[in-house]
């Protein structure tokens, strides 16, 4: 069986096991959430997508909107939203003083909330849009934001894997080939900007950290300088990866 299609019946029988209609996604524009929602269509069950901009590149927002409407095309169980958070966002940004990375999460965080707000009133689940590598590699996702889902369907899928099912399954290739990012930062900075390696690098520093740990013995100057990259943050984000802990008294 493809494994596409195992995530299908899997979300599918997820979904039956906990009662809920069926699923809503946020879509991004990239290739992440427009594969994530489209295996949540191809069980049948509601869909709801959800394009949230918040002061969003006009780009990234377009590709949002041609993601949805070829869904709702594609799929009779698919509805399409777009919720504009942008005054909501600026409310916040307006009333608590706070630095850069602390607004650019709260990007993530009220879009989470929104999600939420329709996933309870629709009796729905809320999918994780996050990949292996985000969210067991380097832990590039926002905790309570992103991160805050009901269901992982692609989190055991590598970059590369979410592209090669992506247009097995005739999504869009501008969205396919589309360079990662998320979208939280007023600079248009993408994911490689702030990681400072690519997918493709990071794909390979997961799987050798997993074999042989930290050792760099000959390793090229630019797979040493990947792997400290890789091994940084996922220990510096580590906290993301495990339950809040409790003080046993």
């Amino acid at each position: 069986m493809k494994k596409s299609s195992k995530i299908i019946k899997w979300l599918e029988q997820y979904s039956i096991q906990s009662k809920t209609q069926g699923f809503v996604i946020g879509v991004y524009g990239g290739v992440d959430s427009a594969l994530t929602s489209t295996l949540c269509a191809l069980t049948g069950k509601k869909t709801i997508v959800i394009s949230m901009p918040i002061h969003q590149d006009l780009n990234q927002h377009s590709l949002s909107i041609k993601h949805m409407e070829w869904l709702c095309s594609t799929f009779p169980n698919v509805e399409q939203k777009t919720i504009d958070l942008s005054n909501t966002y600026d409310t916040f940004k307006n009333t608590i003083e706070c630095n850069e990375l602390a607004l650019a999460n709260t990007h993530s965080r009220i879009r989470m909330v929104a999600l939420y707000m329709i996933a309870n009133t629709e009796n729905l689940l809320v999918a994780g849009t996050g990949n292996k590598v985000e969210d067991y590699g380097i832990g590039f996702f926002t905790k309570y934001g992103d991160g805050g889902v009901d269901l992982s369907p692609i989190a055991n899928l590598m970059k590369s894997e979410v592209r090669a099912m992506a247009k097995e399954l005739g999504i869009i290739n501008e969205i396919v080939n589309a360079i990662p990012t998320d979208g939280l930062w007023s600079d248009g900075r993408n994911d490689e900007d702030q990681i400072g390696a690519s997918y493709n690098d990071l794909e390979w520093a997961m799987e050798y950290y997993d074999k042989f740990g930290e050792n760099q013995n000959n390793l090229s100057e630019h797979q040493k300088n990947v792997l400290t990259i890789y091994v940084k943050r996922h220990k510096s984000n580590h906290h993301k990866l495990v339950s809040p802990p409790v003080c046993l008294v």
